[in-house]
C-alpha cells in the first residue's frame, strides 16, 4: 500500500487535523442535519400543523364561547331590564286595581248610606202618619164619647123635663167641661 492511510486513533495522530474533524464527520454532520431538516418537516407537516390547526381551532372555539357568552350576558341584562319593567307594570297595576276597588267601595258606601237615609226618612214619615191617624182615631173616638155622652144627657133632659133655662145651663156647663177645643177639630 503505497497511500498512506491515516486513522485518528490516538490522542497523538489527532494533530493533524483541526479539532480533531475530519472530512467524513463533517459529510456526516451534513448528513445528519439535512436529515434532521427533512425530519422537521415531515415531523412540521404530520405533527406541527395539527397541533397548530388544533390550536386554532381551539382559540376559535374559546372565542366563539366568550361571544356566547356576551351575547347572552346581554341577554341576559335586557331580560332583567324587561322583567324589572314588567314589574313596575304590574305593581303599578295592582296599585290602580287597588285605587279603583277603594273608589268603587266608597261609592258603594255612599250608596248604602243614601239608601239607608231614604229608608230612615220613609220610616219615620210612615210613623209620623200613624201617628196622626190615631190622633185622628182617638178624636173620633172622643167625639163619639162626647156625642154619647151628650145624648144621654139630652136624654136625661128630655127625662127630667127642665125648664129652657135649666137646659141651656146643662149645655152650657157641659161644653165647658169638655172644652171648645174638641168641638173645633
Amino acid at each position: 500500500m503505497s497511500g498512506v492511510i491515516k486513522v485518528a486513533l490516538s490522542g497523538s495522530a489527532l494533530g493533524d487535523y483541526i479539532f480533531g474533524l475530519d472530512p467524513q464527520l463533517l459529510v456526516d454532520a451534513l448528513i445528519t442535519i439535512i436529515a434532521m431538516f427533512a425530519l422537521f418537516l415531515l415531523l412540521s407537516y404530520l405533527l406541527f400543523n395539527p397541533a397548530r390547526n388544533m390550536l386554532q381551532k381551539r382559540q376559535d372555539f374559546i372565542k366563539e364561547q366568550l361571544e356566547t357568552a356576551a351575547k347572552e350576558k346581554e341577554d341576559a341584562i335586557q331580560f332583567k331590564s324587561e322583567y324589572d319593567a314588567k314589574l313596575k307594570a304590574v305593581d303599578k297595576e295592582a296599585e290602580e286595581i287597588l285605587s279603583e276597588t277603594r273608589k268603587k267601595a266608597m261609592k258603594k258606601e255612599s250608596v248604602i248610606i243614601n239608601e239607608a237615609k231614604e229608608e230612615s226618612a220613609r220610616i219615620l214619615e210612615r210613623a209620623n202618619r200613624e201617628v196622626e191617624l190615631e190622633k185622628s182615631k182617638v178624636k173620633d173616638d172622643v167625639k163619639q164619647e162626647i156625642i154619647a155622652v151628650a145624648s144621654i144627657m139630652a136624654g136625661k133632659i128630655v127625662a127630667s123635663s127642665l125648664d129652657d133655662k135649666k137646659q141651656s145651663q146643662l149645655i152650657a156647663d157641659t161644653l165647658k167641661e169638655m172644652g171648645d177645643e174638641t168641638w173645633l177639630s
